[in-house]
């Protein structure tokens, strides 16, 4: 093992676009200084940052994945890193197959700061360029694996992309990109290291895909998303029937809460500011239960559908509390679970009689309300932070078209159409509009559950949660 975090400059070793684990850097970083006190106080730092990391994970490492080869697509960052820094505490040999070569403006985390944590975590790493687009790619980083540690034990399919778009708002370019990296890139990347799993130690495909819900609601305001997603779980079911002779596990794994990541920080931030990602749990608790997954016999666990807190709680977790990044708040439910659902219908179920008449006489005009009081609160610099025209679709008893205007000048509001293109169109019953800005209902449950469509730009559209926040104390 190299403790990257005080060990001296490496030798680059190319093999097929990756870079061998007793001899990779990361071409991007500056290596004026690595040897100076600036250098070694940095890797020290980024030493004990791996370590406090580590710290989250509930479950204690067992041994059972040393030496043991683990491939995992997109683990440059978030779960699929986690797990690669989970397996790495056993002495695992990960392979990272990533897109990521060079660090994001804004999602940090590249494939070789990742092999780094790993190698420092106390596993061997082989970080490889790879599109999961690309067949070449991940051939070459098959093979790579093959050559290095002499085989392939485990494929954790973890790569995904993400559009929560209706079907009129989703781009075939975009439809094409979720298709292609989730659905057939996990095919695919399954396929090539099928023939040395065949041959490999207690042998497991895990992919990060939801249980097979066919509740429209999932489908209702993302549809693309969800065959995507879906195509991964299909995976589950096919190849774990395809391949149970040969004692190849093939199970899924989805989280029951949202996950911080950077990708879900920024959109978290973007929503709702930290009282989202308050809302969310560590990576770690995906890499507690994909291990106890990975680490269970696989010719007697296969084709399951497994949620994290569940799998955890079979094997005697009870405290989550050290998974969540705010302990006590009320944690946001992730897509595709249907408990979610029936609390939600618990507390929002529409009221009957002379209750229900009492809430519409009282929602009268409330729409209006709304969008005065927004504007007696707007200012330039709200304007500035927002930077969108919306305009609402508003059915029930308050029926009508309004528009808020908050790129503009100082903003305006006002009923009707929008003088200028809207960038984003949100349609939704006038009662829950309302209790959305009241803080009663969010706007990512509404989203969740079908109460809330969007048309047009999903990130400017969910910027009007911060400004709900606002706004609560006024309504």
């Amino acid at each position: 093992m190299c403790l990257c975090c005080f060990g001296s400059n490496h030798d680059v070793g190319p093999i097929f676009g990756c870079f061998q684990s007793n001899g990779f850097t990361d071409p991007s970083a500056s290596t004026s200084d690595e040897n100076g006190t600036a250098g070694k106080l940095i890797r020290y730092l980024h030493f004990l940052f791996v370590i406090l990391r580590i710290r989250y994970s509930k479950m204690l490492n067992t041994g059972k994945l040393a030496g043991r080869t683990i491939f995992i697509t997109g683990a440059s960052r978030g779960i699929g890193k986690a797990i690669a820094l989970k397996a790495a505490k056993d002495g695992a040999n990960i392979v990272i197959a990533a897109k990521t070569a060079e660090a994001h403006p804004k999602l940090p985390g590249t494939i070789y700061t990742a092999a780094k944590e790993i190698e420092a975590a106390g596993g061997r790493c082989l970080p490889c360029i790879v599109d999961v687009r690309d067949e070449a790619q991940i051939q070459a980083a098959v093979e790579a694996a093959v050559k290095e540690f002499g085989g392939i034990d485990i494929l954790v399919n973890n790569a995904s992309a993400i559009s929560l778009t209706g079907t009129l708002e989703t781009p075939m370019k975009k439809y094409d990109l979720m298709h292609h990296v989730n659905t057939r890139g996990t095919f695919l990347t399954s396929k090539l290291c099928l023939p040395y799993l065949k041959v490999g130690k207690n042998p497991h495909i895990l992919n990060l895909s939801p249980p097979l819900n066919m509740n429209p609601v999932w489908f209702q305001n993302h549809v693309a998303y969800t065959m995507a997603k879906y195509g991964m779980s299909m995976c589950v079911l096919g190849m774990a029937e395809e391949f149970r002779s040969d004692g190849i596990a093939v199970n899924g794994l989805w989280p029951r809460t949202g996950i911080t990541t950077a990708a879900m920080d920024m959109l978290g931030k973007l929503m709702g500011g930290e009282d989202t990602v308050n809302q969310l749990r560590f990576p770690e608790i995906m890499a507690d239960a994909a291990y106890v997954i990975l680490t269970r016999d696989s010719k007697n666990f296969t084709r399951n559908f497994c949620i994290d807190e569940d799998i955890l709680r079979e094997v005697g977790v009870t405290d989550f509390d050290v998974y969540a990044v705010k302990p006590g708040t009320p944690l946001m439910p992730d897509f595709f679970l249907d408990e979610f659902l029936d609390d939600f219908a618990k507390k929002s179920s529409p009221k009957t009689g002379a209750g229900a008449k009492q809430d519409a006489s009282a929602a009268s005009g409330q729409v209006d309300q709304v969008f005065k009081t927004i504007m007696a609160a707007a200012n330039e610099e709200i304007v500035k932070k927002t930077n969108a025209v919306f305009a609402f679709q508003v059915k029930g008893a308050e029926e009508g078209q309004w528009y808020l205007d908050l790129k503009n000048g100082s903003g305006s509001a006002g009923k009707g159409e929008s003088p200028s293109p809207p960038d984003a169109t949100l349609i939704m019953d006038s009662q829950d509009f309302v209790k959305m800005f009241q803080g009663k209902l969010k706007a990512t449950a509404a989203f969740m559950t079908g109460k809330l469509k969007i048309k047009g730009d999903m990130g400017k559209a969910m910027k009007l949660e911060k400004l709900m926040g606002a706004m609560q104390s006024k309504l």
